[in-house]
């Protein structure tokens, strides 16, 4: 067993060491099948193919009359091998039968009756000479593909019309990379999901927004649960095992739960006080803390351990803004390790303040960009939203801290706008000397005149 930390120890990573030892600890997960249904938007990891032909049959692309030769033709019944002058009713998508050379439309036909009062079908209507002609108004068999021919090749980001194609293809699944899959423990006593919260009480900001996150942040969002703020809850929770408390506030996977989580994210209780329980759970379990605070502001406390079952724990600090600057800091990294992706960008903004420094931290500020400087956004404290909210993206202040102007690194928000790319400065163009203007020296010049 893993011992636990000690009181007082922190040998917090920098921002930067955060970021990437979040993207090296994860190996992205293997391909596998999924059904169409939850194919949108994944990457195809193999080519489909089609099985058969597609279509696999002949059929009509009217409704009306499947015909052998030139009329008048007599009536069969449908289905049936259609002898030369014979014609059976069909309707659009119907298989053509055998004998049949084209179909009539409907409206290019009419029924009337021979000699002897039988029915029989001749043109009429809006019928044109020579219609219908061999092959008119009947789809071919392999007319989209012949069997075995690629469909959609592998690498495709999977959209509707690939996930329509593939089901006319008669693919039940197709198979995919790997994604992913985040589930959610919540804590917090004084949290309440709905209506105003009262003296004491805060309204759950994690539950609307972590999932979206998520999503955005190449993961599949599963389930959230809500815990209680024991020891004895954490333990459980992180067991997966249903632990001894009402229904909805159960273990993150049982077995109705569906499959494991790659990642399980907690909020609240990364900090070093005796109620908060997240590395204590961890060394219990045998897990292993990777990432065990980070040299930032808001989201210090953060947290990244792996259990011996090879599940991440991304414990978020439980103030809103930090929660959400450690996810982009960690989360974000590692969901894109762990679903085949790289390294979340990073780019430049000129400043549109002077920082102080503070030295030993790196701070993240949400900004919004005003005349093309990016301006911290008011309202960012650690448990506010509405810097965020109102956001173009989040600076990285260095330790040192930045000038007016100078250009500082900074991220897109997931939901958001690219950053815009700094435009080089502009080189003044040199002023040609005016005409019968003496130039300076050129070459070598020789200062031995100084000496007489």
């Amino acid at each position: 067993m893993t011992a636990a930390p000690e009181q007082g120890h922190h040998a917090a990573h920098t921002w930067q060491e955060a970021r990437q030892r979040a993207f090296e600890v994860a190996a992205p997960i293997p391909a596998s099948p999924v059904p169409l249904r939850a194919a949108l938007g994944r990457t195809l990891s193999s080519d489909v193919l089609a099985l058969q032909d597609m279509p696999h049959y002949a059929s009509s692309a009217m409704d009306g009359w499947a015909v052998n030769g030139s009329g008048p033709w007599i009536l069969s019944e449908p289905g049936q091998r259609l002898a030369p002058h014979q014609a059976s009713p069909i309707v659009t998508g119907g298989l053509i039968p055998p004998g049949a050379k084209a179909v009539l439309r409907s409206e290019s036909g009419v029924i009337t009756t021979d000699d002897d009062g039988l029915p029989i079908l001749g043109l009429g209507g809006a019928a044109k000479p020579g219609e219908p002609r061999n092959g008119q108004h009947i789809r071919k068999a392999a007319e989209e593909a012949a069997g075995g021919e690629v469909l959609i090749k592998a690498g495709a980001v999977l959209n509707p019309a690939h996930v329509a194609l593939a089901a006319l293809a008669g693919l039940d699944e197709v198979e995919v990379l790997g994604k992913p899959l985040v589930r959610f423990l919540l804590t917090g006593s004084e949290v309440v999901d709905q209506g105003m919260p009262g003296p004491g009480q805060v309204r759950d900001t994690f539950g609307p927004q972590l999932g979206g996150v998520v999503e955005l942040l190449g993961g599949i969002a599963g389930d959230q649960v809500r815990v209680g703020d024991s020891y004895e809850d954490w333990l459980a929770a992180l067991q997966d095992v249903e632990p001894d408390v009402p229904q909805e506030a159960a273990g993150l996977a049982d077995v109705d739960a569906g499959p494991p989580a790659d990642v399980v994210i907690t909020t609240g209780g990364t900090g070093r006080s005796g109620t908060d329980h997240f590395r204590k759970a961890v060394a219990e379990l045998g897990g292993t803390l990777l990432i065990d605070g980070i040299a930032m502001r808001p989201g210090h406390p953060a947290v990244l351990a792996e259990l011996p079952d090879g599940r991440f724990v991304l414990g978020l600090p439980g103030n809103p803004l930090a929660a959400m600057m450690a996810l982009f800091t960690v989360g974000g990294p590692l969901l894109a390790a762990l679903g085949h992706g790289s390294m979340p960008e990073t780019g430049e903004v000129p400043s549109g303040a002077m920082i102080d420094a503070d030295p030993g931290r790196t701070r993240l500020m949400p900004f919004k960009l005003v005349y093309g400087l990016a301006s911290p956004a008011q309202h960012a404290g650690p448990g506010m939203m509405r810097g965020l909210a109102n956001a173009d993206g989040v600076m990285v202040v260095p330790p040192h801290g930045v000038q007016l102007g100078e250009l500082v690194q900074a991220f897109a928000l997931p939901w958001g706008k690219p950053l815009p790319v700094p435009k080089p400065p502009e080189e003044k163009p040199r002023k040609a000397p005016a005409r019968g203007q003496r130039k300076g020296p050129q070459g070598p010049v020789d200062w031995s005149a100084l000496d007489a």
